[in-house]
Parts: C-alpha cells; sequence; structure tokens
C-alpha cells in the first residue's frame, strides 16, 4: 500500500493495491501496517459510519472537539467523490487549508484525517458511498461545523456545480466566525492528543 501526506498535516492518503479477476476484484481499503508506520499509533474504531449521497451533495465542513475529538478514515465502496481535509485547528502552521482526494470505486483510496481536522465532501455521482472509521462514537454536543462556502476557505468545488447542503450546513459558520465564537480547536490540544496515543502504543510496539 503506498502512502502520502497531505498537504494539511496529520493527514494521509492511502493508495491500496487492486485485484481484479474474472470473478470481480478484491481491496483491502484500510491496512493496519500501512497505517501504523504512517501515523505512529493503531487506529482504535468506535464507530462505522456509513452515507450514501445524490450527485452533488455537499456534506461538512465537520469537526469535533478535541480532545477527545474523532479521526476518521474514509473510503468510497461505490461511486466516486471529491475528499476534503481542511485545517481548522487554531495555531497551526497549516491552519486554513485545504488538501482534496478524488475517492472513488476504482482506486479504493483512502483518506485519514486525525483529531481536530475537518471534513467535507462532494459525490460526483449519484448513490456514491463514503465509508467511515471513527476513532470515538457520535456525540453531538461535541460536533461542529464551518460552512463549506466560505469564500476564505476556497475550497475546489466546481464552479458549475450548486451544492446541496443539509439545513445544519447551510446554518454554519464562517471559519473565521467559529474561530471568534471558540468553537475550534487548539493545535497544542490536537498535538497533545495525538502524543498521547502515541505514548500508549509505544510500550506495546517496542
Amino acid at each position: 500500500m503506498d502512502v502520502r501526506e497531505l498537504p494539511v498535516a496529520d493527514a494521509y492518503e492511502f493508495v491500496p493495491p487492486v485485484f481484479p479477476d474474472r470473478r470481480g476484484l478484491f481491496v483491502a481499503p484500510f491496512q493496519e501496517p500501512a497505517f501504523l508506520r504512517a501515523v505512529g499509533h493503531p487506529l482504535s474504531v468506535a464507530q462505522t459510519n456509513h452515507s450514501v449521497s445524490h450527485a452533488g451533495v455537499v456534506r461538512g465542513v465537520h469537526f469535533a472537539d478535541t480532545p477527545p475529538g474523532q479521526a476518521k478514515y474514509v473510503y468510497c465502496p461505490r461511486g466516486a467523490l471529491l475528499d476534503v481535509v481542511v485545517d481548522v485547528r487554531v495555531g497551526s502552521p497549516t491552519f486554513g487549508r485545504h488538501a482534496a482526494v478524488r475517492l472513488d470505486s476504482t482506486d479504493f483510496r483512502g483518506v485519514y484525517l486525525a483529531e481536530g481536522l475537518g471534513h467535507a465532501f462532494l459525490a460526483l455521482e449519484d448513490d456514491t458511498v463514503l465509508a467511515y472509521l471513527c476513532s470515538t462514537g457520535y456525540n453531538p454536543t461535541a460536533e461542529h461545523g464551518v460552512h463549506p462556502r466560505d469564500p476564505a476557505l476556497g475550497l475546489p468545488w466546481p464552479a458549475d456545480t450548486d451544492p446541496v447542503l443539509s439545513d445544519k450546513d447551510a446554518a454554519a459558520p464562517t471559519l473565521a466566525e467559529a474561530r471568534e465564537a471558540g468553537i475550534l480547536p487548539r493545535y497544542e490540544d490536537c498535538l497533545a492528543r495525538y502524543d498521547a496515543l502515541r505514548a500508549a502504543y509505544a510500550p506495546s510496539g517496542a
């Protein structure tokens, strides 16, 4: 499995080998050895999510209070989408930047985003499925959003697309408003969380 660190710190793209034959294909979208080499600790999966979206639907930008935060490993088992990671961690050297990766059911690429990072995607085809491995369960009081069409973010949605948003996402604040409201994660808290996860793994990994 090939791994590439994305331009947003603490986010990675994973590219697994795909094995087609006369029956169909086989692929392992998540592989722990490659994940450990890249991230330095295992992914503890507390919840799996499965979303189905029509073409033109945008979900996000979503993030969670950190600690504990919610790390996500996502891949697309059906259809195609543009997956976007946004650095919403105040104090991060890549604050406000984003990275975009096409995920589809041809290459089965995966994207990992650590706790504190924001996540959004645009479905490029009808009946597009996104599968999520989440490090923590759903906690509505700890989850927040930033508007996916915030001009300051400049997210790479196609110019000819009028995104379909949920009411909650349509009412989300801009990045500047979210920062002013004090709901964005702090980079130093996120780093402490990553260090704690690596330290907890180190004795068994030594």
